[in-house]
Parts: structure tokens; C-alpha cells; sequence
């Protein structure tokens, strides 16, 4: 099969449904999606290649299960916001990717996130994708600076990938903090916004974790008090997790996800004091997660949540399978202080310290989420005692007809 051009060939349909087990899917898929009340329907798609072949042969399989997917689905490829993909050596295969249907092409383009974690599958790349079927047409326009606009209902959405320094040699973990930090600011001016009111999320990846995080930390905060983020004020959803991107002397790779037209009554954080404690309550300035309310849901953005309480300690050190069931009961506190539970998660990615612990989470996942679109990759969180991590995002029914249409 010509994959480029069976990507390109589905037709769009919509299927007015909310669940995460929709049709017959291609192995190594799972999807969810929900349907508002204004018809606009949001896809989140998880895709694994088969494991035991070439890179090119997995990039292959992993496109036509993605293709034979969106098939199954009666979705569009031009419904295609945002896609990450998870690469086992992002300095051998990114170019493969860069040159495939999975990047954009110019009078169809995304948002492409690039980012070495290898996938614990055995595999050497998988893929999370973001679709919007609606039946208000919308606009996707990548902007001078190379980010994805997205323009719906007359509300601007920015998405923000692969912002890295490209640097040609060594530089200190705190310059290219700020200067990923600077292009996405550079972006919201251009779109007359700014970082403290309408950033709603951010996805920093370390190389080394371990030595590399409090000095990111370190210089984020101070970023942060400039341009008017404080304990007073609020932070951002965020997750700060080890991986890296493509170019040998970069430590830090940023994405993150904007909205320049968010009205303040929209946005709120999401909270349990009784379990967690304040991040700035041990010297880290991030939101445990963001609520964006729309007329007819509720958007719930999970910063990367972990087996931690309310003193900000960590529980069961040395036990990932205990830590992944308190992390999980963490993220549902944090879902249900935004009128959600777990239910409502549209995906969920799982970050593990040892590959080795794999098949048990997996097992567990299995139990616990079954029908919840999961990748595991490989990523060493910030604090060595843990074991796992966990993030995604979660969409749950709203209504207060005073808020924008999404």
C-alpha cells in the first residue's frame, strides 16, 4: 500500500458518540473521544508499531494502523491537531519522521511533537494524535514563528512543539530554559498575549533529569516572577519529565498549548489540599492541573502527577506498582476538585523510571483503566524515588451557556 497516499484519502463523517471503545480497531490502537452539545466531537488516539522490525518498518505499520484508524473512525486526516511521537533514538529517527505523513504538509499542517522516550512496548516509536471533527469549520494556520494556530468559533488556540535551543555546543540547563521559555513568549505577543494569562500548559523535557531538573526549576521561577507568575498569582499545568530532542547538545525541549482568546472566568486549577500540598510548598512553581470551562464541556489538563502527599513526600518508595496506585488516586482528587473523576480521561501516559516494571504496570493499567487510550515510555521523573508518573488529559460534560462554544 501507498501509505502517503492512503493517509490522505479518508473522508470526513461524524459519529455522534463518547466513549473509548468505538468501533473495531487496527491492533495496537485505542481511542476515545467525547461529543458536546455543539456537535464538535474530540478524538485522542494512541498508536503502537509492531516491535521486531527496522525503524522504517515500524514508522510503516504504525502509520497504516493510524490510517486504518481514522478509516474505521469515518475521520478526516485534516482533522489532525496535534501529535506526538515517541521515539526510542530521536538523533537516528527524527528525520524519518520529519519526511512522513505523520508531519504536516502545506495545506494541512499540525502541531508535531518530537520527543525521545522509548516506548515499553519493545517498540521503537509510538504515537498520541488529537482530532477535532466539527461541524463548525475551523482554521489551522502555522504561524511565522512555526507555531499551529487553530482558530474555532472565533477563539485562537495555539500549540507550541518542539522548542529547543539547537544549540552547537554546551550550554548551562538555565540559558536554554529561558530561551525556550522566550520563543514561546515571542509567540503570544504576536498573538497580543502573554505567558502569565493564557499559557495553559507546558511539557518540558530534561536530558538527565537527575542532574539537569532544579537547575530548569531554578530558572523558570525567576522567568516566571518577570513575567508576573507567583504564589499570589497561579502557575502552570506542567509536567518536567527526562527526554530529549534530536540535536546533541540540547538539555531542555519544550511543547506547550495556549489559548490567546481565554477569558478569565474560564480558567481555574485543580486542587485537593488534603492530598496534595502547593508544588511551590517544596521550591516548584506548577499547577497540579488547569480547568478550561466551555459552554458545553469542561477541558481538564493533568500536570504529571506522581505517589506523593500532602507534605509534598513520597509514598511507597521502592514499590512502582503502590506508587502508580496512589499517583492514580491523586489525578482522580485532582479530576473530581474540577467535577470530573477518572472516567473522564481521554488518554493517559505513564512515565517509568525502570523498564523493568513494565508488565506490572501494565497489568494494572489493564485493570484499573481498561478502556483508557495508554502509552508507557520511559522517563525518569525528577525526584529518583519515583518510580512513575502519570499525565493526560481529561473532557467532561459542562453547561453554562454564557461561555464561549468550543
Amino acid at each position: 500500500m501507498n501509505i502517503i497516499s492512503a493517509f490522505h484519502s479518508t473522508h470526513a463523517s461524524h459519529v455522534p458518540m463518547a466513549e473509548h471503545k468505538p468501533e473495531q480497531l487496527p491492533n495496537g490502537v485505542s481511542v476515545s473521544r467525547f461529543t458536546g452539545l455543539n456537535g464538535s466531537v474530540e478524538y485522542h488516539l494512541t498508536v503502537q508499531a509492531p516491535t521486531g522490525l527496522p525503524f522504517d518498518a515500524q514508522l510503516e505499520q504504525l502509520i497504516s494502523r493510524y490510517h486504518d484508524a481514522l478509516h474505521t473512525l469515518h475521520l478526516a486526516p485534516h482533522t489532525a491537531v496535534f501529535r506526538r511521537v515517541f521515539l526510542s533514538d530521536a538523533r537516528n529517527q527524527s528525520q524519518q519522521v520529519l519526511h512522513s505523513p505523520l508531519n504536516s504538509l502545506p495545506d494541512d499542517p499540525i502541531a508535531l511533537s518530537i520527543v525521545q522516550q522509548a516506548p515499553l512496548s519493545g517498540a521503537k516509536i509510538a504515537l498520541l494524535a488529537y482530532h477535532i471533527d466539527s461541524l463548525q469549520p475551523y482554521d489551522k494556520q502555522l504561524t511565522a514563528t512555526g507555531h499551529l494556530r487553530l482558530t474555532k468559533n472565533g477563539i485562537r488556540h495555539l500549540w507550541s512543539t518542539r522548542l529547543c535551543a539547537a544549540a552547537s555546543n554546551a550550554q548551562p540547563a538555565s540559558e536554554q530554559t529561558n530561551a525556550v521559555f522566550e520563543k514561546l513568549v515571542d509567540a503570544l505577543a504576536q498573538e497580543g498575549s502573554n505567558l502569565r494569562d493564557h499559557c495553559v500548559r507546558t511539557w518540558l523535557y530534561l536530558k538527565n533529569v537527575d542532574v539537569f531538573y532544579q537547575e530548569m526549576v531554578t530558572a523558570r521561577t525567576q522567568l516566571f516572577t518577570d513575567h508576573g507568575l507567583t504564589r499570589d498569582t497561579h502557575y502552570i499545568a506542567s509536567t518536567g519529565i527526562e527526554g530529549t530532542c534530536s540535536h546533541q547538545f540540547d538539555t531542555i525541549l519544550m511543547d506547550a498549548y495556549s489559548i490567546p482568546d481565554l477569558n478569565p472566568t474560564q480558567l481555574s486549577w485543580l486542587n485537593d489540599f488534603d492530598r496534595l500540598c502547593p508544588t511551590i510548598d517544596y521550591n516548584v512553581t506548577f499547577e497540579r492541573g488547569t480547568r478550561i470551562a466551555w459552554a458545553d464541556r469542561n477541558h481538564l489538563y493533568l500536570s504529571g502527577t506522581a505517589s506523593i502527599d500532602n507534605n509534598g513526600q513520597v509514598i511507597h518508595v521502592g514499590d512502582a506498582l503502590r506508587q502508580l496506585d496512589v499517583a492514580l488516586d491523586n489525578v482522580d482528587a485532582l479530576l473530581r476538585s474540577g467535577g470530573a473523576n477518572l472516567d473522564d480521561m481521554q488518554y493517559l501516559l505513564v512515565y517509568l523510571r525502570d523498564p523493568a516494571d513494565a508488565p506490572h504496570i501494565t497489568q494494572r493499567l489493564q485493570e484499573r483503566l481498561p478502556d483508557v487510550p495508554t502509552l508507557i515510555v520511559q522517563g525518569p521523573v525528577c525526584r529518583p524515588e519515583w518510580l512513575v508518573e502519570v499525565e493526560g488529559v481529561g473532557i467532561a460534560p459542562h453547561h453554562d451557556p454564557a461561555l464561549p462554544d468550543f
